[in-house]
């Protein structure tokens, strides 16, 4: 594995030349932990290595579970498959990829995600513009049967997706979604890496370590940006036990108190940023819309309206929770 730390115009030159049809200077890291997710996993591996251009180096990273490690070995000769060096859960394993990572681009693929053709290209596309220093793509839900009547398009978030109200084009953000994204692999390790005191562990539905590492790289190198690229597209798998109400309310009390160490750890309202705006603008366009839907006879729509505001209130609870559960 190389030992070089490359500046970030070397990086960005080393993405753009990637010697016509040979390999991306990029380093794709699918993070697994539990051997229930086994062909959902092999998938996702898969379609890296369908990927035209291929990236030069694929690590699979398995969270504190050795017989699935020696499994995936036997399985993906062509990856190299590494056992997650820190504390469990998926900051741990992120950062286990990270420091492993040859390449001056990581891009990260959750295990329950399959990439679509052209991704990989597209993901890494932006950082031909010397401000992007972090890329997101999109991610599309494959439901396990039909997509639930109540499950509000702005809350797809919840289920580890894009939602309503993100950009439609190349444009900046905040911080990427962590099924589907990308770091300059020098600047993400200059910042410390993933935080563990954010993000999930053997499943918890708590997030926010994507985030928070994004606003420490677009802080500590000013003019820089995050993109969101929607054509660099992933599925994701969700979930039978993901598609429940009670699940719903869950993840959005875990997101609140996500939130709540997120503005504490960052010290800048950057945190909350995203969610005002959507709070202000997405959230009354999308109840307005259901209850047009609602006056005209949907009662899904109603399903819907009840959905986001018990979710809103859930997320607003668990951050009030955890503020003051940091105090």
């Amino acid at each position: 594995m190389g030992t070089r730390d490359p500046s970030v115009a070397e990086a960005h030159h080393s993405v753009k030349g990637h010697r016509g049809d040979a390999a991306l200077e990029v380093s794709v890291v699918v993070c697994a932990y539990t051997e229930r997710r086994w062909d959902q996993t092999c998938a996702a591996i898969r379609s890296v290595f369908d990927q035209q251009p291929k990236p030069a180096q694929v690590l699979v990273v398995i969270d504190h579970n050795p017989a699935l490690a020696q499994r995936a070995r036997g399985r993906f000769p062509r990856a190299v498959v590494l056992e997650n060096e820190g504390a469990p859960g998926l900051s741990g394993a992120r950062n286990t990829g990270l420091r492993a990572a040859a390449a001056p681009v990581t891009v990260f693929l959750d295990d329950d995600a399959e990439a679509r053709p052209g991704w990989l290209a597209s993901l890494v596309g932006p950082y031909s513009r010397r401000d992007a220093v972090a890329t997101g793509g999109s991610i599309h839900p494959r439901w396990p049967g039909a997509r639930p009547p109540w499950a509000p398009p702005a809350f797809d978030w919840v289920f580890g997706c894009s939602y309503l109200g993100l950009p439609d084009s190349v444009s900046p953000v905040r911080n990427p979604i962590g099924a589907n994204m990308s770091l300059l692999t020098h600047l993400a390790l200059e910042a410390g890496g993933f935080d563990a005191s954010v993000g999930r562990v053997n499943g918890t539905p708590r997030g926010g370590e994507e985030t928070e590492l994004a606003i420490r790289l677009t802080t500590s190198k000013p003019g820089s940006a995050v993109y969101y690229v929607p054509d660099a597209a992933v599925d994701h798998h969700v979930g039978q036990d993901r598609i429940t109400f009670r699940y719903f309310i869950r993840r959005c009390w875990h997101e609140g108190r996500s939130k709540a160490t997120l503005v504490k750890l960052t010290r800048s309202s950057s945190g909350l940023k995203s969610e005002r705006r959507h709070i202000a603008a997405v959230i009354p366009a999308t109840l307005l819309r259901d209850l047009r839907h609602c006056a005209a006879g949907d009662l899904t729509a109603l399903m819907r309206m009840s959905a986001t505001i018990a979710g809103m209130a859930a997320a607003v609870t668990g951050y009030v929770t955890g503020r003051a559960f940091l105090r």
